[in-house]
């Protein structure tokens, strides 16, 4: 494969990708909040507790989407908050949400952070990881932005190891999830999306080895809730 071939397949996941987020981006958090049942935003408040997310952070939050994680963060005391998406639309939202992220706020990849180093001391990412086109040089920039003693705190489905659990939850997410994503969400495949691409990543990303493989001298994962999403830490 050349590397016009891989740079054609990056940017062509890199559209679709936003193409997706961009349509539905007027019904993510309802649909967020009624497929999860609510339990995402515990999942996000977790996430910014295990980083020890306080006042004195200077927090990146990168696939930032309508702006949950920095939402919460702002409520748990956090006062310096940049968010960053590929999609237009989620960002427009999040201004809509927060009028304080406004001039915070810019549409880039996460391969590519156009800020000096060491700007940041905690970058978080929720359920976005995914749908990054290159993770390892995703992370390289991480480091590179992270104060020295930076943490990077990602949060991420993961497929259940308890095989009574992991039944369900591939019922749930091939069944249940697709059919209410679609008919209230109106895109035909963003739902089907989801499940596919949480399989594929579990089966092939070990998001602990590519923070050590980026530089990062510590990381740490964590299960939650029966171990269907998990948090992993890496520190600068």
């Amino acid at each position: 494969m050349n590397s016009k071939t891989v740079l054609f397949k990056e940017n062509e996941k890199k559209n679709e990708v936003k193409k997706m987020f961009d349509s539905i981006a007027p019904k993510y958090d309802f649909l967020n909040r009624l497929l999860s049942a609510g339990i995402d935003n515990y999942w996000r408040k977790k996430t910014l507790k295990l980083a020890d997310a306080n006042e004195n952070t200077i927090l990146f939050d990168v696939a930032c989407g309508t702006g949950d994680v920095a939402i919460m963060a702002r409520k748990l005391g956090v006062k310096n908050i940049f968010g960053a998406d590929f999609s237009h639309n989620m960002l427009s939202l999040f201004e809509v949400k927060s009028e304080w992220i406004k001039g915070k706020d810019i549409q880039i990849a996460a391969e590519n952070i156009p800020v000096k180093d060491e700007s940041f001391t905690l970058i978080t990412v929720a359920f976005g990881v995914r749908n990054f086109y290159d993770i390892p040089a995703a992370f390289k920039e991480f480091q590179r932005v992270l104060k020295p003693g930076g943490k990077s705190a990602i949060l991420e489905f993961r497929m259940p190891s308890n095989p009574v659990v992991k039944a369900l939850y591939i019922f749930y997410f091939k069944n249940i999830l697709p059919f209410f994503g679609k008919l209230i969400s109106g895109h035909p495949t963003a739902y089907k999306y989801l499940p596919d691409s949480v399989e594929d990543f579990d089966k092939n990303v070990d998001l602990v080895k590519l923070f050590k493989e980026a530089g990062f001298t510590k990381a740490q994962r964590h299960s939650l809730t029966f171990g269907i999403a998990q948090v992993v830490i890496a520190e600068k």
